[in-house]
């Protein structure tokens, strides 16, 4: 059925293109709000798009979810055309489709560079499996690496025992609860009000994000632990992707290259320049973890590592093999 919407939205949205003197206009959904890096990636892409089809194809971002669409079920919802596009964490929906958990294994790349190599050699996997979802993969771009950003010194895995900390996808959630602390679950928009009201006590997540949320107002210690460089995604429904012109094609993706390249570039940027923000605002930022944190996290690692090659192709295998330490 909701396949079948999907078709007649299409065909709407057709119709529409030609009585409109073939300016084809798209919404792209983003899951976190207009500041945040993914977010103006999205709109430099809208603007990049217009500019390369000389205005035949205008892209509206709408931040912060405000589609209705925010999670889990982001695959599903541009397959079925319910949006045409949509920026898409790749953990998030690792559970519809096991190779995108693969830029968030913890510790498995240590910079920028190991990244972006991964990244290369999974993109063939990752086009592959949009299509699978009825979409054409356009670009993926990182976030900084995430850390630990809780209200007390976490120096020992002691210090993470029965601590509740949102995380972002089920990766994140294993690791933890190897840690010892209790993974948790929760849209972004409700893990600010969260912190304050001490549901949680901490959050797994990126230098940028704690930036964006403010949370020096409610926590005090980033520990830079290197867990991993998540990847978003943007992708298209396959019927929107078909329906525009070769011309229009090769335009949307010079975009997506351009866009790509930059945010990668912007991501590693603003790594350097995001530790001077959250001290300036009085938060101890820990960029040594000490030598037993360390080793127990590389233990959690592995074995979170271990459980997803239980589970991976032989692709998958022969790629995450290459870096594992």
């Amino acid at each position: 059925m909701k396949r079948l919407l999907g078709i007649i939205i299409v065909a709407f949205f057709l119709i529409t293109v030609s009585a409109n003197a073939k300016i084809i206009k798209m919404n792209l959904n983003a899951i976190y709000g207009p500041t945040s890096i993914h977010t103006k990636g999205a709109m430099k892409f809208a603007e990049l798009v217009k500019k390369y089809t000389k205005g035949s194809v205008v892209i509206s971002v709408y931040p912060g979810g405000s589609l209705g669409f925010k999670g889990p079920e982001l695959l599903r919802v541009v397959k079925d055309a319910q949006v045409p596009m949509s920026d898409i964490l790749m953990g998030v929906v690792a559970g519809s489709e096991h190779v995108f958990g693969i830029s968030s294994l913890p510790r498995l790349v240590k910079s920028f560079n190991e990244a972006r190599a991964l990244y290369q050699e999974c993109k063939p996997l990752y086009e592959k499996a949009a299509l699978k979802w009825n979409q054409k993969f356009l670009y993926a771009a990182p976030w900084p690496p995430s850390g630990l950003v809780t209200k007390n010194a976490i120096k020992t895995t002691k210090d993470l025992h029965g601590l509740k900390i949102r995380t972002y996808d089920k990766n994140g959630a294993n690791f933890l609860r190897t840690l010892g602390a209790n993974a948790v679950s929760m849209p972004w928009g409700d893990v600010y009000s969260a912190l304050r009201t001490n549901m949680i006590q901490g959050v797994l997540t990126s230098a940028e994000s704690t930036k964006n949320g403010k949370f020096w107002e409610v926590l005090k210690y980033f520990t830079d632990i290197h867990y991993a460089y998540p990847l978003n995604m943007v992708t298209i429904n396959l019927d929107y992707w078909k329906s525009l012109s070769k011309e229009q094609q090769q335009a949307m993706l010079k975009a997506a290259k351009e866009t790509e390249d930059a945010q990668w570039k912007y991501s590693e940027e603003i790594t350097k320049k995001n530790a001077k923000i959250l001290t300036d605002h009085k938060m101890i930022f820990v960029a040594n973890p000490s030598k037993e944190l360390n080793t127990d996290m590389d233990k959690a690692a592995r074995q979170i590592i271990e459980r997803f090659l239980g589970k991976a192709s032989k692709q998958e295998k022969d790629i995450v093999g290459k870096y594992i330490r």
